[in-house]
């Protein structure tokens, strides 16, 4: 019986708006935490360190399930853990318990977003970015409707209620929406006739062994980091600006505004920039993507003790960055092909656990400074320069690739091949 393609791309965005929480919402239980406890903010933020590292550094074993065993049983098994992480969470008293809800909630989302990612991919190559970004869209605003009795909850019945009982929640609506998923076989996909794509499947080791391949890593660390540290610390950042009780807009103060606007241009981002690139192509999208995040994030700095600016300027950071997680995915399938893209994409999306790194360095770089200007200069400088190096260094390496390999990829019309 054949398989509906776009029933597959609803389950999984589904999976993935459920699984959002464990990443989007940690940053409205920070300041309940630390209110409970007597831990430095550093200290706690080390767990969701700990869940970034875990999540993008088990993401190649993960894939590598998953081009055996299809996404079905790793996105089960995925919602099974993200359950268990947030009620390790829910009952945790001390770092190390919290340190562990994080390396399981990683591992839990790593099943379920590298899963749906590989998904879209295989089931999409048509429409490579649109798809990817829209999976992906799904993780990044899944969280638009939970952030208001998220926080509620945390206010009126602590931070525990809340994670038990968002525990369950999103725990049983991933193994449900699990079975639905199901891989493609060959003759059910068709090629783009706009983007560049190989017809040969490369395996992890022949990726690793390109070029391309560590262009892209190095990219993606660089423009990873400053929406990953925004995820993270945007609500410290808010308090320590000044702004985050703020009322601004419809009775709502400046922070959860924020977060809510966020959520909804992070989700934005990732189709949107997706469907652009399969019209203009990868590179060039990527140019006025990291430009973007690279501008809004310098005019943050200046300007976010406004709490009018505060919000709309995160939103702009927030749709400059979401992309990369659309942008990053298809450019490996296009280059490398979709038989490995579980292993491939899924060392390429290692990239979030070296940024990961940075976040805490963040938190001390602002105590040591007293402020938060120098991270963000830091954060601007690097998207400028990965979107410098997209035109200049990646475009024409990718096209010396498929130039190598021109007996497997169909050269569309009007594109621009390396003797042009």
């Amino acid at each position: 019986m054949p398989v509906n393609r776009w029933l597959q791309l609803v389950a999984g965005i589904a999976c993935m708006v459920a699984a959002s929480n464990v990443q989007y919402s940690w940053t409205l239980f920070v300041p309940a935490i630390q209110e409970s406890h007597d831990w430095s903010r550093a200290a706690i933020q080390t767990a969701f360190t700990i869940f970034v590292l875990m999540q993008t550094w088990s993401t190649p074993l993960v894939g590598h399930f998953i081009d055996i065993q299809g996404p079905r049983k790793i996105v089960a098994a995925g919602g099974l853990l993200i359950a268990f992480a947030w009620i390790i969470n829910s009952q945790a008293e001390s770092l190390a318990m919290f340190y562990l809800g994080g390396a399981v909630g990683g591992a839990g989302v790593a099943c379920v977003y590298a899963s749906c990612i590989n998904n879209a991919l295989k089931w999409f190559p048509d429409r490579r970015g649109l798809a990817v970004g829209l999976t992906a869209g799904g993780y990044g605003a899944g969280t638009i409707l939970t952030i208001m009795p998220i926080a509620r909850m945390i206010e009126t019945s602590g931070y525990q209620s809340a994670f038990f009982t968002f525990a369950l929640i999103q725990g049983v609506a991933i193994f449900a929406l699990a079975w639905l998923l199901k891989a493609p076989r060959g003759d059910e996909v068709s090629y783009s006739t706009n983007v560049l794509q190989s017809r040969r499947d490369y395996t992890l080791g022949e990726a690793l062994r390109t070029p391309v391949f560590w262009v892209m890593l190095a990219m993606f660390t660089a423009t990873v980091t400053g929406g990953l540290m925004a995820v993270a610390q945007l609500g410290p950042m808010a308090e320590d600006l000044g702004v985050a009780d703020t009322v601004v807009f419809f009775g709502m103060a400046a922070l959860p505004l924020a977060l809510m606007l966020d959520r909804f241009m992070n989700g934005l981002s990732r189709p949107l920039f997706g469907f652009v690139s399969d019209k203009i192509g990868r590179e060039p999208t990527m140019f006025i993507a990291f430009s973007l995040e690279g501008a809004g994030i310098f005019a943050l700095s200046q300007l976010g003790h406004h709490p009018i600016a505060f919000v709309l300027l995160s939103g702009v950071v927030f749709i400059a960055w979401g992309e990369v997680y659309s942008l990053f995915s298809a450019t490996a399938g296009d280059v490398f092909g979709t038989k490995h893209i579980g292993k491939i994409y899924g060392a390429l999306y290692t990239a979030k656990g070296f940024a990961a790194l940075l976040v805490p360095v963040g938190n001390l770089v602002m105590e040591a400074t007293g402020g938060w200007t120098t991270v963000f200069y830091t954060m601007a400088c690097l998207d400028l320069m990965a979107a410098l190096a997209a035109i200049l260094v990646l475009r024409p390496m990718i096209r010396r690739h498929h130039a190598r390999n021109d007996t497997s990829v169909t050269i569309p019309a009007g594109a621009i091949t390396p003797a042009q």
